[in-house]
């Protein structure tokens, strides 16, 4: 049975390559000739932790990570992350930098001030976070437990292109919308955690990247499912992890492996973003919203003359066959989410797409 594909501009959950889909398909009915479904297998058997150990190898391969840190997998998302973070790393009268870019480093703050101290050691929220702070404009507080940012603004488009300088601290990033799409330096981060809807797979799972010494300050009176401490000891399975979740992100890994891993997805993102960029900025019709020194290359956030051209332009290119492409409510304008997965082919499509429509109201 052949089914009709749209191509799907959605932030997240968001596109999957394909043939990874077609693999999970293939093992609904039965996993590896088990005779049982990849839904529903036990956590405990023999083939799932194959799954869940080759998954935690292939990440580790991808992005380099030493062995002096742990990788855990998580359900609750980034914002379960939100509070995990500060209930694990921030010590009674202890002080939390945080980085503020935009609408998912305001609740990762909200969610710290429920726990402790927090400082705002950088803002952009004026000016309606249309870029990330320059390294003169974030203040450290005098000896912080760790500094947070978001390294991709999904909402905004905008995107840090070197880590900030957290002064010593623990640096603790949100890397749920840019994960494993270019090469990181895993050695420069104290904790990485990532929603996996929109790089790495299916909503349900979320990666938590940990350095080992960091492990130290989860303390006995945490709930459990949010000891960094217990979680990585039981190695992902203290309960009974999001197991078809988790079995989709060892293929995208693989899938990764094979397309000549994160340098080549870099060069392939890079080559993606760059098309829309330059037809935006070709045309006064379009205005891009990010600041150029700060745009994603994963989240392209442009707007039209007016709100009706906008409105206008969603609803003729999801006819055409592309959706997902409306801006969020806070920003408006467009928003082309181009992910890992997000073919090539698809973006000059809506190039195309976008000459012809300011040709048609311009």
């Amino acid at each position: 049975m052949s089914t009709k594909r749209v191509l799907n501009f959605s932030a997240g959950p968001a596109v999957l390559p394909e043939e990874v889909l077609a693999e999970a398909r293939e093992n609904l009915l039965s996993f590896a000739d088990s005779g049982i479904g990849i839904c529903e297998i036990s956590h405990r058997s023999k083939p799932f932790t194959a799954v869940i150990e080759q998954a935690e190898a292939d990440i580790r391969t991808l992005l380099g990570i030493p062995n002096s840190y742990r990788v855990v997998f998580f359900q609750g998302g980034a914002t379960l992350q939100f509070s995990a973070v500060p209930m694990n790393l921030l010590g009674r009268g202890q002080t939390a930098d945080y980085i503020v870019t935009g609408h998912w480093s305001e609740k990762a703050v909200a969610e710290a001030k429920r726990v402790g101290q927090v400082h705002i050691a950088a803002t952009t929220r004026e000016g309606n976070y249309r870029r990330v702070p320059r390294p003169n404009e974030i203040k450290l507080s005098a000896s912080p437990a760790y500094v947070h940012f978001t390294s991709n603004n999904t909402i905004f488009g905008t995107q840090y292109k070197t880590e900030p300088d957290s002064g010593g601290a623990p640096l603790i990033c949100d890397a749920s919308s840019d994960i494993l799409s270019r090469p990181l330096d895993i050695k420069k981060y104290g904790l990485i955690y990532a929603g996996a809807q929109k790089n790495l797979g299916p909503a349900g799972v979320t990666l938590v990247i940990i350095r080992e010494d960091l492990l130290e300050r989860s303390t006995e009176a945490l709930p459990i499912y949010l000891n960094y401490k217990l979680m990585a000891k039981e190695k992902s399975l203290y309960n009974t992890p999001p197991c078809f979740a988790v079995y989709v992100v060892g293929l995208v890994a693989k899938w990764l492996l094979k397309n000549g891993g994160l340098p080549a997805m870099a060069r392939r993102n890079e080559a993606k973003a760059r098309k829309l960029y330059d037809c935006i900025d070709s045309s006064d019709f379009f205005r891009g919203h990010a600041e150029p020194d700060s745009r994603s290359l994963m989240n392209v956030t442009w707007r039209l003359p007016g709100e009706e051209l906008d409105e206008r332009f969603a609803k003729e290119a999801q006819k055409a066959g592309m959706d997902g492409l409306k801006g969020h409510r806070s920003v408006g304008g467009l928003r082309a989410s181009i992910y890992n997965a997000f073919p090539p082919e698809g973006v000059d499509t809506l190039v195309s797409f976008m000459k012809d429509f300011a040709a048609r109201n311009g």
